[in-house]
């Protein structure tokens, strides 16, 4: 369980609350509500993070932005890091290969640990791991739950029939 002292809100979207949390250097995480994630007591609740991320994620949920532009503190390994770097270049609309994701970082042979650096992503939606498919393009994974990542690649416009069956 994180222990920072952060502070943290949370907004209203098409696929529920979400709590954010982050300090004056960032956002940190953004937990679903279908988690059983709670809050530290250490974290102070406010109105609104010091960044327009409430106001970026309604517009993106709304179907007008296609990335985020906000301050990240995602804390990771540094292979991690490199994984989610690599997320943040899939473009809306798109998705790709856990395979081809470990090939876009030039680990190839890692698709199992891209796998689990992706599962540990602390920024879902702005850092896009719902972008990422299996190798048949089937849907795989997901923090929020299988729901709502078909969700926010229908939001993209990224189902393709073949995924629209699962």
């Amino acid at each position: 369980m994180p222990t920072e002292n952060l502070l943290c809100t949370t907004v209203s979207s098409s696929i529920g609350e979400l709590l954010l949390a982050g300090d004056s250097t960032g956002l940190w995480h953004i937990y679903f509500e279908s988690g059983d994630f709670t809050p530290p007591p250490n974290w102070q609740a406010v109105a609104a993070l010091p960044y327009p991320v409430a106001d970026q994620l309604d517009s993106y949920f709304a179907g007008h932005l296609r990335s985020f532009d906000l301050p990240l503190h995602p804390q990771g390994t540094a292979f991690q890091r490199k994984v989610w770097a690599a997320l943040a270049e899939i473009p809306y609309g798109e998705t790709i290969s856990y395979l081809e994701l470990a090939r876009r970082i030039g680990n190839p042979n890692s698709v199992r640990a891209v796998g689990l650096a992706n599962g540990r992503n602390p920024l879902p939606i702005v850092v896009p791991c719902h972008r990422v498919v299996g190798s048949n393009g089937t849907l795989v994974g997901y923090a929020g739950g299988l729901p709502i990542k078909k969700a926010l690649l229908a939001l993209e416009g990224a189902l393709s029939p073949q995924l629209d069956l699962f």
